[in-house]
């Protein structure tokens, strides 16, 4: 049986976390950046489901910029609380300067290995 909490996210207006079997299940947002290879072409994104979306990224379901550059190995995501926050911070990604981007990915991941092993399991 599903049942909802209701919570006070310190934002003046209340967030609903759906709870499965009295447990509760959290909801993010992901910020995410793909490489075509190390230092190679870049593709910053945000989704609600992270590992549905790299799937789709690397199997090319995704028509477009990823599909034609090849750009499927995930080096560099970030969770945030809500849409909002994860799209405000796309776009902050998305404005900076490459090497700012380089430096995000390799402080955390400095042999740019694909980390989509990492977020199914």
């Amino acid at each position: 049986m599903d049942i909802e909490l209701l919570v006070n996210n310190n934002k003046s207006r209340s967030q609903t976390i759906p709870l499965k079997n009295g447990i509760q299940v959290m909801s993010f947002f992901y910020v995410y950046i793909l490489a075509s290879k190390r230092n190679g072409t870049l593709c910053t994104g945000v989704t609600g489901n992270l590992p549905r979306r790299v799937y789709d990224h690397k199997n090319d379901f995704v028509p477009g910029f990823t599909k034609r550059y090849a750009v499927h190995t995930l080096v560099y995501y970030e969770a945030c609380e809500d849409r909002e926050s994860a799209i405000r911070r796309e776009k902050q990604i998305k404005e900076w300067k490459r090497k700012w981007k380089l430096k995000l990915i390799e402080k955390d991941n400095p042999e740019w290995k694909d980390l989509y092993n990492e977020i199914i399991g």
